[in-house]
């Protein structure tokens, strides 16, 4: 099963595609940090962030979307734009025919670490950990070179939450 997760944001949004084979270890087929300017209006940034799901979606085929739920800390006006872009990104995956999974932060962090507050070096160390690499073609195991501190926080997030599913729907 391959499936597209996603760690929803409105100027960083988390990407990953993964891939699990009956038996084996999860497998990061891509991955990346999609970022839209300050500068461009709210509207031009949603366009910009379904525009990039649906073209991921199409050039890896995945079968399924997981994302993070919103959790509500704090500012309120940055999460109602994260909601939107939640929006977004739930309307690009479904009108694609994927079936949608959403995971809260702390099931995220239960499955990745087994402690529902883990601080995010103990789930960048765990991703490392849990994820063979396929980057053009090329099996990477479980090289942490690849996946690595550049890395960003929100591609990390993504995995995480890739690997959140299939452990759920084994």
């Amino acid at each position: 099963m391959r499936i597209i997760s996603i760690d929803p944001g409105y100027e960083r949004l988390g990407i990953a595609i993964l891939e699990k084979l009956s038996k084996q270890k999860e497998v990061l087929i891509f991955s990346e940090c999609f970022k839209t300017s300050a500068k461009l209006p709210h509207h031009e940034r949603l366009t910009l962030i379904g525009n990039k799901i649906k073209e991921i979606i199409k050039k890896y085929k995945p079968e399924a979307l997981a994302t993070e739920k919103l959790f509500f800390s704090g500012n309120q006006k940055t999460a109602m734009l994260v909601a939107e872009a939640r929006g977004v990104i739930l309307y690009a995956g479904s009108s694609l025919g994927l079936e949608v999974f959403e995971y809260t932060p702390n099931s995220v962090k239960m499955a990745i670490t087994g402690y529902g507050r883990s601080e995010k070096k103990q789930m960048i160390d765990m991703v490392k950990k849990l994820i063979s690499i396929n980057y053009g073609g090329i099996n990477y195991g479980g090289n942490a070179s690849v996946v690595n501190e550049s890395n960003s926080d929100d591609e990390f997030d993504a995995i995480a939450i890739g690997l959140t599913h299939f452990a759920i729907h084994r």
